[in-house]
């Protein structure tokens, strides 16, 4: 894919900025999640859930789809590719990932909007979807600062398939290949499945982030 440089730029710029809007965008939830949960003024509690579902919708989600889709045609339209280095790949598996948790959490955050719009007190069975909120946005904060260093640092590491494409003599003479698998990659790689499995885990059995899956 051949892209112009103003293209290219205009692409990038929009990644960068709909990527570091995420990080703000998430901090401000965090923050509205924040004082829900721990505020004793019951009107600042019910304003931060009302606040929470179109910051959702109209904040966070689109700029979390803006930030995958720029990313997916910046690294098309550079020497980088979608899949020839690791770091690339990296970022952009862990990006889906976090978009379709996102996506998922999306559910709590609507239950406490509609019960903070027909309650004057939040009750007590709504106390694990409002800890979900922190402990979620907490956990989503430094993964997002990772796919930014990722962008940054570029760790060296390129995939089989960029060898082949780059025509990388990376063959011994038993015409085996020589490309190896960075540790970088192997340790993150694992602690990633790690995550993911615990966090299926975890709702399959309905006991996500406080048992919130019997709630909701």
């Amino acid at each position: 894919m051949t892209m112009t440089p103003n293209l290219r730029k205009f692409a990038l710029t929009s990644h960068i900025t709909s990527s570091v809007g995420w990080i703000g965008a998430v901090a401000g939830f965090l923050a509205l999640a924040i004082a829900g949960l721990i505020s004793q003024d019951a009107q600042l509690v019910r304003a931060s859930y009302l606040a929470m579902e179109p910051i959702t919708w109209f904040v966070i989600v689109p700029l979390a789809l803006v930030s995958l889709l720029t990313g997916i045609v910046s690294s098309m339209g550079t020497k980088w590719g979608l899949l020839r280095h690791y770091w690339v790949v990296l970022k952009l598996l862990i990006t889906i990932a976090c978009v379709a948790i996102l996506l998922v959490h999306t559910q709590p955050i609507s239950v406490l909007a509609a019960a903070a719009e027909k309650m004057a007190v939040l009750t007590a069975d709504l106390r694990a979807p409002q800890v979900m909120m922190v402990v979620a946005s907490c956990a989503a904060l430094p993964v997002l600062v990772l796919l930014t260093a990722l962008s940054v640092y570029k760790l060296r590491g390129m995939t089989p398939y960029g060898a082949r494409e780059q025509g990388d003599s990376g063959a011994g003479a038993d015409g085996d290949s020589t490309v190896s698998t960075p540790q970088w990659v192997k340790v993150v790689g694992v602690t990633v499945i790690v995550l993911v499995l615990v966090f299926v885990i975890l709702h399959l059995t309905g006991h996500g982030f406080g048992g919130h899956g019997s709630g909701t």
